[in-house]
């Protein structure tokens, strides 16, 4: 027989075991799934190396149910809707199966996260789930309007990080949401192909017509062919664009955390070493898809690491 107090404690085991397996399963996530992203929380503590693994399975499970391309627009809407609503249960006290959303909620409790920065996550996922009636490709006509897609998108994956790898400075959330642009846009160029085969052209429209590139041009290039010269002006345009948000993320390492700071360095190396690579690659994101070399990366982890085990020495 129990007592109450031992029902308490058994009670407490089996709460802390659920929320280690579900970290698990979300570091286990961001390990398969997070490329880039994954390098740079290994440089992190534990504790926000769990909770920023948590936020991005959080994202893949939104971004998957949206970019199923297997089910119509309407049905992916639906699904997400469906999940975001179990969600918001979770958040008002409900119990949840789901480990990722038991993993997200601890984060969010732990790390002072704003539930309304995840929400607004999930809006960036369902702008690509336009409504099937309207018809044509997935466009934006101005940069001020991509700005609010890849803030959505990337800019709010900032400001729920900053609050994982801590800070004081209030300046620090404008930083990190220029440096999720920056993210974005150098994600932009380096998908241009790809998304033009899902009917998807993210460079603005004003940006096409200012270089004299046509959008059903660009829609049906084949992927061989290099750029011509007034593609390599729009990419290299953007590029320049992208560099200017970088410098964004220079500004806000020294704000972050000591201890965090190696995490968000890895991360902005990596990002814009990418950015880099098509750029000297003359922007030709047509023939082949950009990406960082697997030795280069790890050697810009091994730095990281190196530089999270310096700041832990001197705290």
């Amino acid at each position: 027989m129990i007592d109450k107090d031992g029902g308490l404690t058994s009670t407490r085991t089996r709460d802390r075991l659920q929320l280690a397996n579900a970290y698990a399963v979300c570091r286990a996530i961001a390990k398969r799934e997070a490329k880039n992203f994954y390098y740079a929380f290994v440089a992190l503590p534990e504790p926000r190396r769990n909770a920023i693994c948590a936020i991005y399975a959080f994202m893949r499970q939104a971004d998957d149910l949206a970019d199923d391309e297997s089910l119509p627009r309407e049905e992916r809407r639906r699904r997400l809707d469906n999940w975001l609503a179990d969600w918001r249960g979770v958040c008002h006290g409900g119990d949840s199966s789901d480990p990722v959303f038991v993993a997200v909620r601890d984060a969010t409790e732990r790390f002072h996260i704003p539930l309304s920065l995840l929400e607004e996550l999930v809006a960036g996922t369902t702008m690509d789930l336009k409504p099937a009636t309207q018809e044509g490709p997935d466009t934006y006509a101005t940069f001020d309007d991509l700005y609010q897609y890849c803030y959505l998108v990337a800019s709010v994956v900032g400001l729920v990080c900053i609050r994982i790898f801590g800070y004081t400075d209030p300046r620090a959330e404008k930083l990190a949401e220029e440096t999720g642009i920056a993210f974005q846009l150098t994600n932009i160029l380096r998908d241009v192909a790809e998304d033009a085969a899902r009917n998807r052209v993210y460079l603005p429209l004003d940006d096409l017509a200012a270089h004299g590139v046509q959008l059903d041009a660009l829609l049906e290039r084949t992927s061989a062919a290099p750029p011509t010269a007034n593609e390599l002006a729009l990419l290299a345009a953007i590029a320049d664009r992208a560099e200017d948000f970088y410098k964004s993320a220079q500004l806000l390492l020294p704000l972050i955390d000591r201890e965090s700071r190696p995490a968000l360095w890895v991360l902005v190396t990596i990002y814009h070493g990418l950015l880099k690579r098509i750029e000297k690659s003359g922007y030709d994101v047509f023939s082949s898809r950009a990406s960082v070399p697997m030795a280069q990366k790890l050697s810009i982890m091994a730095v990281g690491l190196a530089r999270m085990a310096w700041a832990r020495l001197v705290a």
